[in-house]
């Protein structure tokens, strides 16, 4: 036999008090005087022997009620099954794993309602301990402190499911920093009640349990079953103008074991239903729905592709924003700014393009990472870190035009083109280069689509302008203008992510007419049209940070998301034109963040809109049976493993392997039928 708390021990010292009253005050005899003094001695020796049995009686029933009470007070048990047993003088902190995928549901309950109606039994076995803890995927600040068992069980009504997930040993790390801030006498053991799901567990096999302490794995029966997903969408092209058919591309996944039949989605847009698609998902696998659409109006426009799908719903829905005839970044950075301003007048003319011009000695590295498309105009000789961040800029996704100067530096652009996938730059030697025509361009050829008329298609030879190159260099990419003899004038290559469209010849008059032709416009615009990189849609919660554009930021701007009533200044960092955001988790806000849409806001102005969605590893529905636990915990004997949590025999089975029996309501029983006994034989015995 053990006790919880054998410092309750120390109580027997209280029989003391019993055996001095005995000692001191039973013993005294009170004398009586007769008459006759042969009958008073027969009475008395009859009255001594009586009472003396009566006293000893009395002190024997005192001296056993305190001691029980005594013993009760230490809690005595008969030691568990298990060596490894749960130790009564720790800390007991449980885990509820109350993330999305707990919406399953088994024999019409809820895995959450399953294991959260187990930990409530779990919590009457442990109705005594005052150090008890409950933690869940919300990671609040009511989860630090050490409770009764009976306000834990109040708790359990209020808990809702997590819109975080947290892996495993995030939610054992998050456990013992917060038993290190109490002190316990014991070994403590952690509970995980879970449904133990595979894509946000974690890797077991890094997980090491300190030894001193046990573990208790308690996993829901949960079994791998059908549901389907958005995983992602993503536009054909990535310039969205209004009127005009668009196509939308959106990828649904299967995680079940069966094929997904004729799933119907709807394309929303602004609460307006705008198209469907019906595909069939095979089993672990997905597929493509397509949706042809139309935009009435510019701006941020709200979609939203919604499904039917049962019983599984928390991710039928899926948030994204398009963004109608954006506005398209034009840096240039020139190196001898021309009097006739050529770019500026092809891009000032039209609102959909926001041009800045920078010398190429002051253009700051931000404004670069920040525009869709860099012009690079005569600019004799690039130093400093402008080729490199004009490298970075390409292979990140960006486009550049090269439009090189009457007498540029062979050795600077001939590094600087070999880093962008550019080689054998020779620099013309002739300092007055007589113009050549250029050649018919391939009207078949997609940049030129929507460039010429239809009459004009037909029309065999075109007025166009002529040029003289002031340098030339080994074709690579798509060839798009060439001159009569062959020499190329225009040439689109792609580096990276990125585009780079180098031109064979100068803009100034001398160089040729090209700046003063009709074709040179429409050229300047497909360029910038084709610069666009592909809108990000839509964002997730854990992508932190999120990386926006942001136009003029200012100085020491404030950038707010706002949801419908809710409000919250993420941390935030800017880099140019580039806004760094951290999206807070939920113990950060007292509650998780809702998938939708939301603002971002300054000074009271919504400056975009995005859409945040949750992760979709929390629909990867597939999960730890209880024989795989064992295998990925095998090393470790202080971690046990539940076969069935979905039956009310648990906390029964659980308390007579790992608990033992507990005695004290039997010694508190036997304390309360002696203080009877001494009662009776008080008022029997008289």
């Amino acid at each position: 036999m053990s006790f919880l708390f054998p410092s309750f021990l120390w109580g027997l010292l209280a029989v003391s008090v019993p055996i001095a009253i005995h000692i001191f005050n039973f013993r005294r005899t009170k004398r009586v005087y007769f008459t006759n003094v042969a009958f008073l001695k027969a009475v008395d020796t009859k009255t001594r022997s009586v009472r003396q049995i009566k006293h000893w009686l009395v002190l024997a029933a005192r001296i056993l009620a305190i001691t029980c009470l005594a013993l009760a007070f230490a809690q005595p048990f008969l030691p568990a099954e298990n060596k490894l047993a749960v130790d009564r003088r720790g800390i007991t902190s449980l885990y509820l794993d109350n993330s999305l995928s707990m919406e399953s549901d088994l024999n019409n309950k809820r895995y959450l309602d399953i294991a959260t109606t187990r930990l409530g039994d779990l919590l009457g076995i442990f109705k005594n301990a005052t150090s008890l803890q409950l933690i869940t995927n919300d990671f609040s600040a009511q989860e630090q402190g050490l409770y009764p068992a009976e306000k834990l069980r109040d708790r359990l009504t209020t808990i809702n499911l997590s819109n975080t997930p947290r892996t495993l040993d995030q939610i054992y790390k998050r456990q013992e920093n917060l038993i290190a801030r109490h002190q316990s006498t014991g070994k403590n053991q952690y509970f995980w009640f879970s449904d133990f799901q595979k894509s946000t567990a974690g890797n077991l096999a890094d997980l090491k349990i300190d030894s001193t302490n046990q573990l208790f794995l308690v996993p829901v029966q949960a079994e791998a079953e059908r549901n389907v997903f958005v995983d992602s969408a993503w536009l054909n092209t990535p310039f969205i103008r209004e009127l005009q058919n668009n196509i939308l591309f959106v990828k649904v996944s299967n995680s079940g074991k069966q094929e997904a039949k004729n799933v119907v989605l709807k394309l929303t847009l602004d609460n307006t239903q705008a198209s469907t698609a019906s595909v069939n998902v095979p089993a672990n696998g997905s597929a493509t729905a397509k949706f042809n659409f139309n935009i009435k109006g510019k701006g941020y426009k709200k979609g939203q592709i919604t499904f039917d799908d049962f019983p599984v719903t928390f991710d039928n829905d899926y948030y994204f924003v398009l963004n109608s005839s954006p506005l398209i970044r034009v840096l240039h950075i020139f190196g001898e700014k021309s009097d006739a301003n050529y770019i500026q007048n092809v891009y000032d003319n039209d609102s959909l393009f926001s041009l800045q011009s920078f010398s190429a000695q002051n253009v700051d590295p931000g404004l670069i990472k920040g525009s869709d498309l860099v012009i690079l105009e005569s600019v004799t000789q690039l130093s400093g870190s402008l080729p490199q961040d004009l490298q970075d800029f390409v292979k990140k996704g960006g486009s550049l035009a090269v439009i090189p100067p009457g007498t540029p530096n062979g050795a600077s652009y001939t590094q600087f083109l070999k880093g962008v996938g550019i080689n054998g730059l020779t620099v013309s030697a002739s300092s007055d280069p007589a113009p050549i025509e250029l050649a018919t361009p391939d009207r078949n050829n997609p940049f030129f689509s929507d460039v010429f008329e239809e009459s004009v298609r037909q029309e065999l030879n075109l007025n166009l302008p002529s040029a003289a190159p002031v340098w030339n260099w080994a074709n690579a990419g798509q060839l798009l203008l060439s001159l009569r003899n062959g020499q190329t004038y225009l040439n689109q290559a792609s580096s990276g992510m990125g585009k780079v469209y180098l031109f064979a010849s100068s803009l100034n008059p001398k160089y040729g007419n090209m700046a003063q032709h009709a074709i040179f416009v429409p050229i300047m615009y497909k360029i910038a049209a084709s610069s666009v990189r592909a809108q990000r849609t839509s964002y997730k919660f854990d992508e932190n940070p999120i990386n926006l554009t942001i136009e003029n930021p200012g100085a020491n701007p404030v950038y707010k998301l706002r949801r419908n009533k809710t409000e919250l200044i993420p941390v935030q960092r800017i880099t140019g034109n580039q806004l760094l955001l951290e999206i807070p988790e939920g113990d950060q806000l007292g509650e998780g963040l809702t998938a939708g849409y939301y603002e971002l806001i300054r000074d009271n102005k919504t400056e975009q809109i995005l859409a945040l969605n949750h992760n979709n590893a929390e629909s990867k529905l597939q999960y730890y049976s209880p024989d795989e636990l064992r295998a990925a915990f095998s090393g470790q004997k202080n971690v046990q493993v539940f076969d069935r949590i979905d039956d009310d025999a648990f906390a029964t089975a659980f308390e007579q392997q790992n608990m033992g029996t507990t005695l004290w309501k039997y010694f508190l029983y036997a304390s309360l039928l002696f203080l009877l006994v001494e009662v009776a034989l008080i008022r029997i015995l008289k």
